[in-house]
């Protein structure tokens, strides 16, 4: 038997290390630094993918006749079961749970919003939460919602369609210091269910852009800030938050917003690009709340899919 095809221990090597860095990469992404490019963020921002690393180097190791170049993407498995393994298990029934809440960031250019605010509505949800809410848009989606959600209340660019009545509503303002007049993504409401009053935030935060530069988030990160210290500040015991937070929850950049709630423990719900969805940007937090049922809904107009929840008050 030629030599070269026979399997042993001491070849491939180089592979073996690429998968120790993708499991180190799982489990220590938090030590990648930020600046000046925010290289960590864009990392965690896409960090589930990690886990497509390993058929690859599997692939690789059996075309290499590698015995250590097969055991180790054990390593990165282990660090990405960990970390996203509870996100495949079903979560609660679809009847668990006080309230259905669902969140949409509906596009600017929608050719449909007649026919996105009709997919909303069908959900049944007891609170609809929707971003890039053009004034122009604005009449097809009250015609299509009113009859069902008698209670409405817009800001800028969000809005807010309830089952339950809503009360002390206003701005929230999340505008980075740059951005210039006009600029209107936030907004706060009390609704009153039959739980009990829950304070509900609708929030939009700056896009991100990935370009020769890094990852430019500055914006998005002040925002976010000013979003946490909104948190921070709510007397309600009670909170749920529905926004389009441009990032997932694993980055460090929504740090300030995460810290102050409960992120949902299962579901991996992708909502960006509708297309083809690669991360859930389109975000259900809550305080004092637990969400049992998260879920992507079908495509509608929009670049994103909506995303629904169950919540348990």
């Amino acid at each position: 038997m030629n030599g070269a095809s026979r399997w042993g221990w001491a070849r491939g090597r180089v592979l073996a290390s690429v998968a120790v860095l993708v499991a180190l990469l799982l489990v220590f992404h938090a030590v990648v630094p930020d600046t000046p490019a925010h290289l960590g963020s864009l990392l965690e921002t896409f960090l589930p993918w990690l886990g497509l690393a390993v058929p690859v180097l599997l692939v690789l190791a059996l075309l290499r006749r590698s015995y250590g170049a097969l055991a180790a993407p054990l390593l990165p498995v282990v660090a990405w079961a960990a970390l996203f393994g509870g996100l495949l298990l079903p979560g609660g029934a679809p009847g668990d749970g006080d309230l259905t809440a669902v969140q949409h960031n509906v596009s600017d250019v929608n050719p449909d919003p007649s026919g996105t605010a009709r997919a909303l509505r069908d959900t049944g949800a007891g609170l609809v939460a929707v971003e890039e809410l053009m004034p122009a848009a604005l009449p097809a989606f009250q015609a299509v919602l009113g009859a069902d959600y008698p209670y409405r209340a817009t800001q800028g660019t969000v809005g807010l369609w309830s089952k339950y009545p809503l009360s002390d509503v206003r701005k929230v303002d999340i505008k980075p210091e740059a951005i210039g007049y006009g600029w209107d993504r936030g907004m706060r409401a009390t609704a009153r269910t039959p739980q009990g009053e829950v304070a509900v935030y609708v929030a939009h935060l700056p896009s991100v852009r990935l370009g020769l530069g890094g990852f430019r988030a500055q914006w998005r990160n002040e925002s976010a800030v000013l979003l946490g210290e909104a948190l921070a500040a709510e007397p309600l015991d009670r909170v749920v938050l529905l926004g389009d937070l441009n990032s997932t929850l694993d980055d460090r950049g929504l740090d300030p917003v995460t810290s102050r709630l409960t992120r949902p423990d299962t579901d991996l719900a992708f909502s960006w690009p509708a297309g083809l969805p690669l991360a859930r940007i389109d975000q259900i937090l809550t305080r004092s709340a637990k969400v049992t049922h998260l879920w992507s809904l079908p495509a509608t107009g929009s670049d994103h899919l909506p995303v629904a929840a169950r919540i348990k008050l």
